[in-house]
């Protein structure tokens, strides 16, 4: 899968494919797994990945069989389809490949194409109850989008990926508001000047209820073991989600949806998301990549107590640095560094670019080296943070 076919998460644009046909084959292949199973549907641009888990957690703490599908991974591939937080085996993964790889050569099919079929073939076999299920990007033409879920979910909407989805708001809301079906409701977890109309005039289109989470009350304070203050906006749409699925029928109580929210991480085994690897000195590792995630990740951070801030940075080569590297904080020391993907720019490449921000630091042959060097420099004292992709936190992880 890794080798002979593309993967966007490692190349890039090359592999993306603007089409739902191969996915339609491949689901017409499998006899339309996804058929078998109900699921909820979740965009966006920030948040989407912490609501998927916290959903899935609320379900799991509901009693029912949950499937999880998530991306991209940090470590492992299996991380991408759980089940009660419990990875796909290597040898389902492994059955799968083979029973169907005449099928994907002779259709040229992605990896992600691949990989949602897997995921659903999956569901169906082991008789989920109910299968939370994350978009990849965007929403109208992402390969999950094949599935009519019982309620859609669309979180934050920011700019990232504008080369596929649009440079403004309004189309990248339209991009996502793909996942919007006929009679399905959906819950929008922020409410934006700028993309409400565009979630309203599609509801209206398809007849689908549409709830905007930040206007219901809440009767109680709900708190989750993900850190970071950015969690509070998504709690809203997944509490949003939990009561459109009792409307229709689903055994959850609010005690479950409390357990739910306040053991994601032993429940899903997410990682990434603020996550503190140790103290003294301190080490967060966080996955925000664009705009609006770095600006939650960074008022987060001024509220942490420390004497000096060391920063390990390294991000794919199709992130726009004119974007973001304005976000960054500037009285920090910067350890620059390329991701081991054939995407990761050249840490020579971002310390150029950052020093026009008045980012400063130094070159490091790997994210490892970096890291190490982190460490040693700082004092217990002090903090380290790791992040600006995916793929650095994954390798610090």
């Amino acid at each position: 899968m890794f080798q002979q076919l593309p993967m966007y998460q490692r190349v890039g644009s090359s592999a993306f494919k603007k089409d739902l046909s191969n996915t339609l084959k491949l689901a017409a292949h499998l006899g339309f797994p996804e058929r078998d199973f109900k699921s909820v549907h979740v965009a966006g641009t920030n948040g989407k990945g912490s609501s998927s888990h916290m959903i899935a957690s609320v379900l799991q703490e509901a009693g029912y069989n949950v499937g999880l599908y998530t991306s991209p991974h940090l470590k492992d591939y299996r991380e991408r389809i759980r089940i009660n937080g419990s990875y796909i085996s290597e040898e389902a993964v492994i059955d799968f490949i083979q029973n169907n790889k005449t099928f994907f050569e002779a259709e040229n099919l992605s990896f992600f194409e691949m990989s949602v079929g897997m995921a659903f073939w999956y569901f169906a076999k082991e008789k989920v109850d109910i299968a939370v299920v994350e978009v990849g990007m965007g929403g109208r033409l992402d390969s999950t989008n094949i599935i009519i879920p019982e309620v859609s979910l669309i979180t934050n909407i920011g700019k990232d990926h504008t080369q596929f989805l649009g440079t403004t708001l309004p189309e990248i809301a339209g991009e996502k508001a793909g996942i919007i079906k006929e009679n399905v409701p959906v819950i929008i977890s922020e409410k934006h000047p700028e993309t409400q109309e565009v979630f309203i005039k599609t509801a209206e289109e398809r007849n689908a209820a549409i709830v905007f989470a930040e206007e219901l009350k809440a009767p109680v304070h709900l708190s989750t073991d993900l850190l970071g203050s950015y969690q509070e906006k998504n709690i809203k749409g997944v509490r949003a989600v939990i009561r459109q699925l009792i409307s229709q029928g689903w055994k959850i109580s609010e005690e479950h949806l409390r357990e739910g929210l306040k053991n994601v991480r032993k429940n899903t085994n997410l990682r990434g998301r603020w996550d503190i690897l140790q103290e003294f000195p301190k080490v967060i590792c966080d996955t925000a990549h664009n705009s609006d995630g770095l600006k939650y990740v960074f008022n987060q951070l001024e509220d942490e107590t420390f004497e000096h801030l060391h920063f390990v940075f390294g991000v794919v080569n199709d992130k726009d640095l004119d974007e973001v590297l304005p976000i960054f904080p500037k009285r920090a020391t910067y350890y620059f560094c390329k991701p081991d993907v054939p995407r990761g720019l050249e840490a020579e490449k971002l310390m150029v670019k950052s020093i026009e921000f008045g980012l400063l630091g130094k070159v490091f042959n790997s994210v490892g080296e970096a890291y190490a060097a982190a460490i040693k420099a700082a004092g217990t004292k002090d903090l380290i943070f790791c992040g600006g992709s995916n793929f650095t936190v994954a390798e610090i992880i």
